[in-house]
């Protein structure tokens, strides 16, 4: 018979909710497109389920005896895809993931310790590449999904936004600037700057706005991932440039963060996911985790 599984949840929605407007909204159908499930179902069957008029939508006879039988259907196929989906978790597995290195440093560890906590069984494969590589690996298949902040034109990838994330400062605690509310980008001339080399993504970003507003970077150190940089600051190197994500929680004994206005410069971070494909149900939940996980 030609009718698809959305017709016969548009009929039951109908009929429990008497609207069809109050229907189209629960499934994110326009009310054409809804209308049009209804008939395409009722010209399969041959005979009409409901009655409509201009105030009032009821179920016709046939529609009665059909319903409870719907109904039952639809929660036997719930119930047998929940079975194979509790099937997939309670095994175990491996999850891939390419994500940019300021993520790997602070966010995806205490993202990953309560998921594996859950499911102790399940291995991750994680990819810390720069932001091209990685979106590269996930177009590849290399690894399930990725976390990056470029991605959103390319053809084969799949850009979900989920926060923006400004670049800010990071020095000691001692450091004259740690004190402060806010420090303007022009101000760190007179400091000894920690960035990253010229083939970053971040790095690019920066170097390119500073320029829309006269301004240029003058560094000390150059590290070949912001990660690295910490390390560096925490000697009392110099001062670091670097995405809110990739700096440590409030109350670090050492570094204190600063953020740094006059431009705002932020990256909008997302997960990127190859166009078409289907995950596994164990990374399907682990990446709705982060989803979860994800505060701005």
């Amino acid at each position: 018979m030609n009718f698809e599984l959305i017709d016969l949840k548009a009929f039951v929605a109908v009929a429990e909710l008497g609207s069809f407007h109050r229907a189209a909204k629960l499934l994110n159908l326009s009310q054409p497109a809804l209308s049009r499930r209804i008939q395409k179902l009722e010209d399969t069957l041959g005979v009409a389920l409901l009655e409509r008029s201009t105030r009032h939508v009821a179920l016709t006879m046939v529609g009665r005896d059909f319903i409870p039988k719907v109904q039952r259907l639809l929660d036997d196929f719930e119930s047998s895809l929940m079975g194979i989906h509790d099937l997939g978790t309670r095994s175990g597995g491996q999850i891939s993931i390419a994500a940019v290195p300021t993520t790997v440093f602070y966010f995806l560890p205490r993202a990953i310790s309560g998921f594996s906590a859950a499911f102790p069984r399940i291995r991750f494969r994680i990819l810390d590449l720069g932001a091209n590589e990685g979106l590269e690996a996930v177009a590849r298949g290399e690894a399930d999904f990725g976390i990056n902040f470029i991605g959103a034109s390319h053809p084969d990838i799949d850009f979900q936004p989920l926060a923006e994330d400004p670049f800010v400062l990071a020095c000691r605690h001692d450091h004259p600037l740690a004190g402060r509310e806010s420090v303007s980008w022009a101000e760190l001339s007179a400091h000894r700057i920690i960035t990253v080399g010229r083939t970053s993504g971040n790095r690019a970003l920066i170097d390119t706005t500073l320029a829309e507003h006269g301004l240029k970077l003058t560094w000390s150190y150059e590290v070949m991932h912001l990660s690295g940089s910490l390390g560096l600051v925490e000697a009392g190197l110099g001062v670091a440039l670097l995405p809110k994500l990739a700096t440590p929680a409030q109350g670090h004994p050492i570094i204190r963060t600063v953020p740094l206005k006059h431009p705002n410069i932020s990256r909008t971070i997302g997960i990127v996911r190859r166009h078409g494909a289907v995950l596994s149900p164990m990374a399907a939940r682990f990446h709705d985790t982060l989803l979860g996980a994800w505060k701005p």
